[in-house]
């Protein structure tokens, strides 16, 4: 009798047993995949150096806490070496958990530091009621950063964008500035005395999101500003998962082409010489078929769904 009922509470387990390896091995993938994500952009974009001091820009939001997360794995296997400082702006926004942050960075045993000032009261007094808050806020918070990072002896700001943010960012210049700009993974800073890089920039918004859970980082919420409804950058970032979700395929496409530019085919005569463009006689590869249609590889386009039409 014994040996009957031992024997059915192994046959109930094993599939809990099956479930639980299973996501074991697929959370080990999503790790790897995101080391070798952050290290490749590091590597393609020359993000960090020998001596490097980087400001890991803390927000409480899943994407700063997955990025100093992998950042930190990097550190101990990195081939050179380099310093990492977490930074958290309190702005005094009403019900923000101040003790949230440092509790964890301090449990963490990374050197962090944390930086209080009230941007919240002017931002609610210089922004009307019902309009967005972002604009003012992020150049209050960037003046703060830098002051900073120059007190921290920081030579480098490390951002939590990644390549969904760098799209939306595309769109967004695209529908409403007038302008083929994006977010760029590497860059410096406005005032010329920083680098500002963007290590998720290989990154998918749903794989940090996967690890957030996994982590059970302890997330804290934007109040200013994120809770704020039809943004403009929530509207492309909707747009773009309805996308997603119809053509599967079509981000990492649109993710693609903002590393394929060709500006001959554009229209920026800043970027290329139309006005001095002379015939040469020798053929071109790269050329215009100006009388040809445009053809485009089903394979290298999952997104697309071709229909014949007999």
């Amino acid at each position: 009798m014994n040996e009957t009922v031992e024997h059915t509470w192994v046959e109930a387990d094993a599939p809990d047993a099956a479930k639980a390896a299973k996501i074991e091995r697929e959370t080990h993938k999503l790790e790897k995949r995101l080391c070798r994500q952050v290290g490749q952009a590091i590597s393609d974009f020359n993000m960090i150096e020998a001596g490097d001091r980087i400001m890991v820009c803390m927000s409480g939001g899943k994407d700063s806490y997955g990025m100093l997360d992998i950042l930190m794995k990097m550190k101990a296997r990195a081939p050179v070496d380099f310093t990492l400082v977490a930074v958290n702006l309190d702005q005094k926004q009403p019900g923000f958990p101040a003790e949230v942050l440092p509790n964890y960075l301090q449990a963490l045993g990374v050197e962090f530091h944390i930086e209080t000032q009230d941007t919240y009261s002017i931002v609610k007094d210089k922004i009307p009621e019902g309009k967005t808050m972002c604009s003012l806020c992020s150049r209050l918070r960037r003046g703060i950063l830098y002051r900073v990072a120059r007190e921290l002896g920081c030579n480098k700001l490390a951002l939590g964008h990644h390549r969904d943010d760098m799209l939306q960012t595309f769109f967004l210049n695209m529908f409403f500035g007038g302008k083929l700009k994006g977010m760029p993974p590497k860059l410096v800073s406005d005032n010329g005395e920083f680098m500002v890089i963007r290590p998720l920039a290989y990154v998918a918004e749903t794989d940090l999101q996967r690890w957030a859970a996994h982590r059970q980082f302890p997330i804290i919420p934007c109040t200013l500003c994120g809770s704020q409804e039809n943004l403009q950058r929530q509207v492309v970032g909707n747009m773009l998962r309805e996308w997603q979700k119809k053509h599967p395929g079509r981000i990492e496409n649109m993710f693609a082409a903002l590393q394929n530019v060709v500006p001959s085919h554009l229209m920026d005569a800043s970027l290329h010489d139309f006005k001095n463009l002379q015939i040469t006689g020798i053929a071109d590869e790269a050329g215009d078929k100006a009388f040809d249609e445009e053809e485009f590889n089903e394979a290298s386009l999952p997104g697309i769904q071709v229909i014949s039409m007999n």
